[in-house]
């Protein structure tokens, strides 16, 4: 009986096939690159741009002339720099004092076996489930009978417990810490909370640092909260101080100076990505470990 010869694609045609669809790939990703970050770019040149030019009919993307003037008056406004001082002032209490409660409570559920676990983080997720606009009205009630409007309690002190999203996050990949090496850590005399402190920390830095940018991000662009509990302009935090911008100024056409102040918003978080990427890959790199 005759055997069937295999038919093999030649091997300079195989790599010829491979070499084009890797062009045809990254040109894509190039062009979906450019348009993501074309606002980006546009947004940045716009605030170097005149009214006149932004006004014009003619599209264009280079300013001509550049002026450079609208980011000191941007700084010159007393309710940006409160504003700025105002987010920052939400920001790092809740970043501190969260992020240990939230890595504490993730520590518990993945590490940790004790009665109603799977009971209490199902109900955990269960609020991730639920919109801000559900519960924003009884919030918004809750506060006002202790007085808490009009101040950044309402902003600090709820984050301050621990963030739901973080938890489920940081649970998923407890791999980074095998349990062997808790076990292990219990044999020898260990506590609960000195492994959380030495050896759970440590080894999920890179998913505890991913969640606490993402963190800071949210709280950072957050609008709908502040504009909710905040009436008094010296509390505003950045974004409402630039909504104020924009209902303001893009009456006068000074749109150059809207640009201005949505760059300087935007460093922070330019700057944090920029230092700490190095911990978002080890955070995705972590997520192949097994326990």
């Amino acid at each position: 009986m005759a055997k069937a010869n295999a038919v093999s694609m030649p091997r300079g045609v195989a790599s010829r096939r491979t070499r084009i669809i890797n062009i045809i790939i990254t040109i894509v990703l190039w062009l979906g690159a450019i348009v993501m970050v074309f606002p980006l770019i546009y947004m940045v040149f716009m605030s170097f741009m005149t009214k006149n030019q932004i006004l014009s009919a003619n599209f264009s993307i280079l300013p001509h002339p550049w002026v450079f003037g609208k980011y000191s008056e941007v700084l010159q406004k007393g309710n940006f720099i409160s504003g700025v001082i105002n987010s920052f002032t939400v920001a790092i209490p809740v970043l501190l004092f969260g992020g240990f409660s939230s890595t504490l409570a993730a520590f518990a559920f993945s590490k940790m076996h004790f009665r109603g676990r799977k009971v209490i983080f199902f109900v955990l997720l269960s609020a991730i489930m639920m919109p801000f606009a559900a519960v924003m009205i009884p919030q918004y009630v809750m506060f006002t009978n202790i007085g808490w409007t009009d101040t950044l309690l309402p902003l600090i002190i709820p984050g301050c417990l621990g963030n739901i999203g973080m938890i489920f996050f940081l649970q998923q990949n407890a791999g980074g810490v095998p349990s062997s090496l808790i076990e292990a850590a219990k044999i020898d005399g260990c506590g609960y909370f000195r492994i959380y402190w030495q050896m759970y920390l440590p080894l999920m830095k890179g998913a505890i640092a991913t969640q606490l940018i993402l963190w800071f991000m949210g709280i950072w662009n957050d609008y709908l909260a502040p504009t909710i509990f905040l009436q008094d302009e010296s509390k505003w935090t950045l974004q409402v101080v630039i909504r104020s911008f924009n209902s303001y100024y893009a009456v006068q056409s000074d749109y150059a100076l809207i640009m201005a102040a949505s760059v300087i918003a935007m460093i922070p978080t330019l700057l944090l990505f920029f230092f700490f990427q190095r911990y978002i890959i080890e955070s995705v790199a972590i997520t192949g470990m097994k326990s």
